[in-house]
């Protein structure tokens, strides 16, 4: 019933940017965690960024003062001074922000949120 759609990947230099969106249908915003994943080839998911319904965010040390979330109804990431190691497909989530998983496992673990859209690449050369 939640539909969640990620656009805004590509493919970059080094030191470029790019701006993430993650469109969201079905339900009220103001009710959801969200979050950013990547999974790069032959690896786990991982945080990127979450943003919870507060607007209190968290950001993997990877990413801290290069990536930017926030959300305007819809969820959004802005990615500058990409480095190659940042190359994967990222993914945009969101579950209840009182779900008990964000409790028990934190907002940056990918088995605390239920929803998931398809996943856009970013490829920086």
């Amino acid at each position: 019933h939640v539909q969640l759609v990620e656009s805004g990947g590509g493919s970059v230099q080094a030191g470029g940017s790019l701006r993430l969106e993650c469109v969201v249908s079905g339900a009220t915003y103001a009710f959801y965690c969200m979050g950013w994943f990547r999974q790069g080839a032959d690896k786990e998911r991982e945080g990127v960024a979450s943003i919870d319904h507060d607007g209190t965010t968290t950001y993997a040390d990877s990413v801290l003062g290069r990536f930017t979330a926030s959300r305007d109804n819809g969820l959004y990431l802005q990615m500058d001074n990409l480095k190659p190691e940042d190359t994967a497909t990222y993914y945009c989530a969101a579950n209840w922000y009182f779900a008990s998983t964000m409790e028990t496992l934190g907002v940056m673990n990918p088995n605390s949120y239920k929803w998931w859209g398809q996943g856009t690449q970013v490829t920086v050369s």
